[in-house]
């Protein structure tokens, strides 16, 4: 058996992980809490997009720094690269989903379960996508209880971060709730390596695949851009509160403007010049 190390660069490589986690969170429940507020349907979609694309870009983005760290002694790690890009895909098409359900349910409960489920499954799904584009001399076997549990580890996170997006509407709860679920993921991802078991065939062949530097990092750094990027437009973006303020403020000075060109013009009255003596 190899000998597994999940931090070979120490605690960077976790703490890294975390912070993309918290900032895709983050990002997905404020865009979540602006599609719930959205005064179109268009706006709503819109803004559920941005989310399903924030949240399935950072759980990826994490488990991907993560296993920058992800180190297996007598063999060198390579990785699938269509396999890689497919847990990407899969990520943000099972969250947006859950995204949707949410964003679109009549019945709250119902469309939280569902919602949380799918999403929590998209999260696994992306994270043992992503173990099986690892490329490796030997082969990997799993304990199927981590398994399980980190599963329901990811579905518990997905509910309810999803709860807090219903139900969390300020900035800062919104950014507590988005620690609170970047550390469950960040939970799941390492309760699923801990599932992993290597055991190794010594061989000089080469690996087919794309090593991390050569793949992983720059599409890590690219999409983990996207992230701050996005939350800054985000942030800077009003919200409906907001336009609807300014609107309304903009038709109090056109009224005021109309009415005092519709008022009469003053005449002031002279007072007669006195007779000359």
């Amino acid at each position: 058996m190899g000998h597994l190390d999940h931090a070979a660069y120490g605690w960077l490589t976790p703490a890294l992980s975390y912070v993309m986690a918290c900032i895709g969170a983050a990002l997905g429940l404020r865009c979540t809490v602006r599609a719930l507020e959205a005064a179109t349907g268009a706006s709503r979609r819109n803004w559920l997009l941005t989310a399903a694309s924030a949240i399935g870009t950072g759980i990826w983005t994490m488990h991907f720094v993560a296993v920058l760290g992800f180190h297996v002694t007598g063999t060198e790690i390579r990785y699938n690269v269509p396999l890689t890009i497919l847990g990407l895909l899969v990520a943000v098409v099972v969250v947006g989903a859950g995204v949707f359900a949410v964003g679109y349910g009549k019945d709250r409960g119902r469309a939280l379960v569902l919602g949380g489920l799918t999403t929590g499954l998209g999260v696994a799904s992306m994270h043992y996508l992503g173990m099986a584009a690892l490329r490796l001399h030997g082969s990997v076997s799993y304990d199927p209880l981590m398994v399980g549990l980190s599963i329901a580890i990811a579905v518990v996170a997905a509910t309810a971060a999803l709860w807090a997006a219903l139900n969390i509407k300020s900035p800062v709860a919104v950014a507590v709730a988005s620690l609170i679920m970047g550390a469950a993921v960040t939970s799941m991802h390492y309760t699923g390596m801990l599932a992993v078991a290597v055991h190794v065939v010594p061989s000089d062949a080469p690996l087919p695949g794309a090593t991390a530097m050569q793949f992983i990092f720059p599409l890590a750094v690219g999409l983990g851009s996207y992230l701050f990027i996005t939350s800054a437009f985000v942030a800077l973006s009003p919200t409906a509160d907001e336009r609807a303020a300014s609107a309304a403020a903009s038709a109090d000075r056109r009224l005021g403007e109309r009415g005092a060109a519709a008022a009469p013009p003053t005449v002031s009255a002279s007072a007669p010049s006195p007779p000359g003596r």
